[in-house]
């Protein structure tokens, strides 16, 4: 007997380290993704409407069509994660995202620059489901806060270096050096896809057993089971809101009111926004720490808060006539605070997804969550950018700050309907002394892994 239980913790120790070791590799080529993306990302308009003179509309309808692509693909993405495992998605999404980055490379008419966005688009969608489930497979509720810390932070990191050497790169009076650009983002991918091909992992046993109970018929499927489930769909709704109030100003009414109410320089809110990644950067652990023992649904209503102060701040430098260091400095303060509330929602939000889903539907849950992320991310620069269009300062101050604090009262309500494991994971196995090691299956998912 006692052999048994040594052969058995050597076993459960294998597993562990073997999981450890996936992990990583799934973060390192995400963060490889990431820096290609910097390459690129923040010099696509400049690109299609400067570099090769298609203008301002068609560099506009890029975008739109980046964000169209995306919306278009990820409603069928999650069934097919589940189904035959979210390798096949990366494939997919990699293939997809390096061929759109080489189109955008050499193209040079309008209708070609516009496939290559849609085709990148649709690949960089389907990617992000695909990932957050590989990374729900290798990690457990108790570990599953700090790996997407981790992933958040690692794309940061890769975003901003990237965006660094691609600005010193750059040159708008040389094409080629924009597809050089291209080309790195494109490599990346393909490294990307050639790291999580060498990993090896297992569907969770968890998930096999629900497939059991759905093929015998007592269980939904998809979206039905998914629209039913009310703390996911407040939680999506929560999502939608939180993406809107902040990821989606960025680079459209925020930048404006920075440049025409504040009156900073366009090097300036470089500064600002490398303030709110050096935040991320610097501050995640210490956030991590401080927030992955508390209730996730608090955590949430704080960001709310804080973003709250954040454009509060932002409205106050737009006030502050013939003190334009104090205008700058609360610019930048507004940036900066935005990156401690996304410091603590990296931890909290994305595993608050992974829980609440069935696990033989951690696929569909996480691609229904990037949809409505999709769906801010594309609502939040048209309304911020037809306030911006109007003039419409005041009004669009106002409407950010009813939205932040409409997240902390809906973080609250979602609280209510949470229980302790999902709302609190990380305390509940620490008092039940629960192992933090993923139940898999001793069969590796086809092409999945």
């Amino acid at each position: 007997m006692l052999t048994t239980a040594v052969s058995s913790a050597s076993s459960a120790s294998s597993a562990s380290s073997a999981t450890a070791v996936a992990l990583r590799r799934i973060q390192l080529g995400n963060a490889l993704a990431a820096f290609g993306n910097g390459f690129t990302v923040p010099f696509l308009f400049v690109y299609v409407a400067r570099v090769r003179e298609l203008g301002d509309g068609t560099a506009g309808a890029v975008l739109a069509a980046f964000a169209a692509a995306a919306l278009l693909v990820l409603p069928f993405t999650g069934r097919v994660i589940d189904r035959s495992g979210p390798m096949v998605m990366v494939v997919v999404g990699a293939v997809s995202a390096a061929l759109g980055a080489l189109g955008f490379g050499l193209s040079t008419g309008a209708a070609a620059v516009l496939v290559a966005s849609a085709v990148m688009g649709a690949g960089i969608a389907v990617l992000q489901p695909a990932l957050a489930t590989m990374i729900v497979w290798c990690s457990t509720p108790g570990s599953r806060s700090r790996a997407f810390a981790t992933q958040f932070f690692l794309n940061n990191l890769g975003l901003g270096v990237g965006g660094l050497l691609g600005g010193m790169l750059v040159d708008e009076h040389d094409p080629a050096s924009f597809t050089l650009l291209f080309v790195i983002e494109a490599t990346m991918f393909l490294v990307l896809l050639a790291v999580l091909v060498t990993v090896r992992m297992s569907r969770p046993a968890a998930a096999a057993a629900e497939e059991g109970a759905d093929a015998a018929g007592a269980r939904g499927s998809g979206w039905g089971v998914l629209l039913r489930d009310r703390s996911m769909v407040l939680l999506c709704v929560l999502g939608f809101v939180i993406f809107f109030g902040c990821y989606g100003q960025f680079e459209s009414g925020l930048s404006a009111y920075a440049v025409e109410v504040t009156r900073i320089s366009t090097s300036t809110l470089g500064i600002a926004l490398a303030a709110n990644t050096a935040m991320i950067v610097l501050a995640q652990f210490v956030v991590l720490r401080l927030v992955e023992r508390r209730r996730r649904s608090r955590v949430v209503a704080l960001v709310g808060l804080i973003w709250t102060v954040a454009w509060l701040a932002a409205g106050a430098s737009g006030l502050v006539h013939g003190a334009q260091a104090v205008a700058t400095a609360l610019l930048i303060g507004t940036y900066a605070l935005f990156g401690i509330g996304e410091t603590m929602l990296s931890p909290t939000v994305a595993p608050l997804v992974a829980d609440l889903a069935p696990a033989r539907l951690v696929g569909q849950y996480n691609s229904a969550f990037a949809l409505v992320k999709q769906l801010a991310l594309a609502v939040g620069p048209a309304v911020g950018g037809a306030l911006a269009a109007a003039g419409a300062w005041s009004a669009y101050i106002v409407v950010l700050v009813l939205c932040c604090l409409g997240v902390a009262g809906l973080a609250l309500v979602l609280g209510r309907r949470l229980t302790d494991r999902e709302d609190r994971p990380g305390s509940v196995i620490v008092a039940r002394g629960e192992s933090t090691r993923p139940v898999v299956e001793e069969q590796p998912v086809g092409a999945a892994c």
